[in-house]
């Protein structure tokens, strides 16, 4: 199969699909690998290394475009990206396209079969190809948060692991998966005293297990977050409902209860954020403020750490790209019911009930497309 890796161009985004080393995984099976010229170079990866692992170099994007098969990518596909689509051709990428209902049209229009990381699943109802990233993500998400809470960055000025004499800041998660357990775990790690809220009592029950009581475990409920957003520094939005937009949990109303310089920091925001006043931002003008408040909503935000995300990703995606290349889509999603939900769009139609929904569009089951 004829594969295409194009250099990334959201802003800031500094990631590639594949290494070098999944690359040569690819070439060996038959496959031909086509890079584009510097696609790797963001994350610490030279031409010279994907040539050297058996891929072919190409610095014509429409050639590159235009002769793929399989098009990997990380990020969603700009306009641009969106315009060179073509019907049979595969994408396989992060899509997010509960929020976008532009991009979901344009695909549509395109004709092509758009497979999304974000809602493949397995056995255990994970999300697998999501949770590198979200892991990267919820530790991330600390780390900007108290950089954000510094008085030159428009913060409170609180330290969040305090000090000798001083109280540590406090830090509050809602959500308690992947992105929100690696949150509070930097969280605490810097020192900060940490609490997590979650519907689930079972994963609740999980997290006081696994950290000896070390954070606070809260049932989510609109008292809890009222509470949070009152006492809180820093407030990290960990919420995913799979494929769909994310819920609003912290209204405009709510950010007169937080404390003047108190932080936000939005991992949700790929999926519309779950904060009302939640914007898309980006690396290169992170934060912003809104009633006093520090919002930090970038929608890539593994794209800043782009080596160990480049790396992290391609070791969850390459099974998955192996299939596609060896079996093609059809076959590839008929032998894996874990696979099938990564379809969101094929010939026109939109595949993924999460996203039909989104827009008032008519949903088709992705199992009538593969048999």
């Amino acid at each position: 199969m004829k594969i295409a890796v194009p250099k990334e161009i959201k802003n800031h985004e500094y990631r590639v699909a594949l290494t070098p080393t999944g690359a040569r995984e690819l070439a060996t099976r038959g496959h031909s690998v086509t890079v584009q010229v510097g696609a790797g170079e963001g994350a610490g990866f030279s031409d010279a290394d994907f040539e050297a692992a058996g891929a072919r170099l190409e610095a014509n994007v429409d050639t590159l475009w235009g002769e793929a098969e399989l098009i990997l990518k990380v990020k969603e596909p700009q306009p641009e990206e969106v315009a060179r689509l073509n019907r049979g051709q595969t994408l396989f990428t992060y899509l997010h396209l509960a929020a976008e209902e532009k991009l979901t049209r344009g695909l549509m229009e395109s004709g092509a079969t758009c497979i999304a990381y974000e809602t493949v699943t397995d056995r255990q109802g994970g999300l697998p190809l999501l949770a590198p990233m979200s892991t990267v993500a919820g530790r991330m998400a600390v780390q900007a948060g108290a950089h954000s809470l510094e008085k030159a960055q428009g913060g409170s000025g609180v330290l969040l692991p305090g000090v000798p004499g001083v109280a540590p800041g406090k830090v509050a998660v809602i959500g308690g998966g992947v992105v929100g357990e690696n949150a509070a775990r930097m969280a605490l790690g810097l020192g900060a005293e940490v609490t997590v809220l979650d519907k689930s009592i079972s994963r609740l029950e999980v997290l006081d297990d696994r950290y000896q009581g070390r954070m606070k475990t809260v049932f989510s409920t609109a008292d809890a977050i009222d509470e949070a957003v009152r006492e809180s520094d820093l407030i990290v939005g960990a919420v995913l409902i799979p494929g769909a937009a994310a819920p609003k949990l912290i209204t405009r109303a709510m950010l007169a209860d937080m404390k003047p310089g108190s932080v936000l920091v939005d991992v949700a925001i790929d999926q519309g954020g779950c904060f009302e006043t939640s914007k898309p931002t980006t690396h290169a003008e992170p934060t912003y403020v809104v009633d006093g408040i520090v919002h930090y909503c970038v929608a890539n935000m593994p794209g800043a750490v782009a080596r160990t995300s480049t790396q992290a990703l391609t070791n969850a995606t390459l099974p998955f790209v192996i299939a596609l290349a060896d079996k093609g889509w059809k076959r590839a999603l008929a032998d894996d019911s874990h696979f099938l939900p990564g379809l969101n769009v094929h010939d026109g139609q939109v595949t993924y009930r999460a996203v039909a929904e989104a827009f008032g569009l008519e949903s088709v089951d992705p199992a009538s497309l593969v048999r």
